[in-house]
């Protein structure tokens, strides 16, 4: 048993609310149950309550145990003044009004349904189950699955751009440095995603609007910096990178990352950092202005446009710095700017127009709903309990369903766990 379970019983009138009696069998008749209230103080708001022939307004208090009344210290606690009942699982202890007269308490184990009472059980009862609800998710009405999504959707969005938003502050509110700081650890996937982001940081992003028009010293930038240019290297354009990277290094006092903390192990060179570098160095060359070009764009087409770029000719037979290989063109897959579209571009522009005061939410679910349903293993685990989803709009949803749902129990929370409880 949790409080929140009594908050919920209370607040949908899962019980029998004829015949109320209080602890001293005074009628109790409830004319409004108050408003929910999810920060301090008091669990629900401006309630009506009848009490024998007394009619009173003020405040509802829920608590397992009528003794939590003072484990919380809401005796010395003047929000907890206008409390007009205490609703409680089981009476352990006489809790006092400022008057010395006893707080009117209703034992709610007495009266709640036993329908209510043995879903929650059935939700909760098992730590064996991936989500509390695997076996039942399935059986409820697309209706409520579909609203729920959306907001599992927004609420997911909402999260990212709080998380981004720092990283905003951190930067002076400079989208275009925020923006090469998030797509560069994308670059790096899961595997690299740490040491792009600590190659992005190891500098400041006013030098990459210096020197981005220029793509050799672009490239003696972010190569340098990444600590690939230390070892003595023969061919030409190398040691050209490596001549510009030394200039730049000594005019702006460059400190070089570790190249160390770069992975190679267990990648398909596609992905191998040396490429995903020179893919950065190819976008930011040819887009001088980035961050402005997303926020006009509409349409998935256009960002995969936006995404076709040409890497320097020495990539195109090369995966590493040392060894030649066959010729490929090196192109950023439609696949790879979903990644980068569902992890910082949408999350960016939503942060964006939501400090503008403008959100266009049809404009983001049009783009995800197109995109391809992500591969992963809870996306999977849904599949196999009958849950599909058919594109990055649901499986975002899914995850944060998922993850700060299920993980945390929240069923309570949640539309699919009230659905069910109901």
């Amino acid at each position: 048993m949790n409080e929140d379970f009594l908050h919920y019983v209370w607040k949908y009138q899962l019980f029998s609310i004829h015949d109320l009696k209080t602890t001293t069998k005074e009628s109790l008749n409830i004319l409004k149950a108050g408003n929910h209230n999810h920060n301090s103080g008091p669990d629900f708001l401006n309630a009506q309550i009848k009490i024998e022939n007394q009619l009173w307004i003020g405040n509802v208090e829920i608590h397992l145990k009528s003794s939590d009344w003072y484990a919380h210290h809401h005796e010395i606690d003047k929000n907890y003044d206008a409390v007009i009942l205490h609703v409680v699982w089981e009476d352990d202890a006489t809790v006092f009004m400022k008057n010395n007269i006893p707080l009117p308490v209703l034992v709610l184990k007495d009266f709640v349904f036993k329908s209510a009472l043995d879903n929650y059980r059935n939700l909760f009862s098992t730590n064996q189950r991936w989500i509390p609800c695997e076996t039942e998710i399935s059986s409820v009405d697309s209706f409520t699955l579909e609203n729920w999504k959306e907001r599992l959707f927004f609420e997911r969005l909402e999260r990212k751009s709080i998380e981004m938003n720092q990283v905003l502050v951190d930067n002076q509110n400079d989208y275009e440095a925020v923006l090469f700081k998030l797509l560069a650890k994308n670059f790096g996937l899961k595997v690299n995603g740490d040491a792009f982001f600590s190659l992005a940081t190891s500098f400041d992003f006013s030098m990459l609007r210096k020197v981005r028009f220029n793509e050799n010293q672009l490239a003696a930038l972010l190569f340098g910096q990444a600590g690939f240019l230390e070892e003595v290297l023969e061919d030409v354009y190398s040691q050209q990178l490596k001549t510009e990277y030394n200039y730049l290094e000594h005019k702006y006092n460059l400190k070089s990352i570790s190249k160390n903390q770069f992975s190679f192990f267990r990648m398909r060179p596609p992905n191998f950092p040396t490429i995903r570098i020179a893919q950065l160095i190819a976008l930011y060359h040819l887009h001088q202005n980035l961050f402005s070009k997303m926020m006009q764009i509409e349409t998935l087409k256009e960002f995969y446009d936006l995404f076709e770029i040409d890497v320097h000719p020495f990539w195109k037979i090369h995966y590493t710095f040392d060894k030649t290989s066959k010729l490929t063109q090196k192109k950023l897959s439609k696949s790879f700017v979903d990644l980068l579209l569902i992890n910082t571009i949408i999350p960016l522009k939503f942060l964006y127009q939501k400090n503008r005061g403008e959100v266009n939410e049809v404009a983001f679910l049009e783009i995800l709903q197109q995109i391809k349903s992500e591969k992963n293993s809870i996306i999977s685990k849904f599949d196999e309990i009958g849950i599909k989803a058919k594109n990055a709009y649901e499986t975002q949803a899914l995850i944060e369903l998922k993850n700060n749902y299920c993980n945390k129990k929240r069923c309570l929370q949640c539309a699919v766990g009230v659905k069910l409880l109901r």
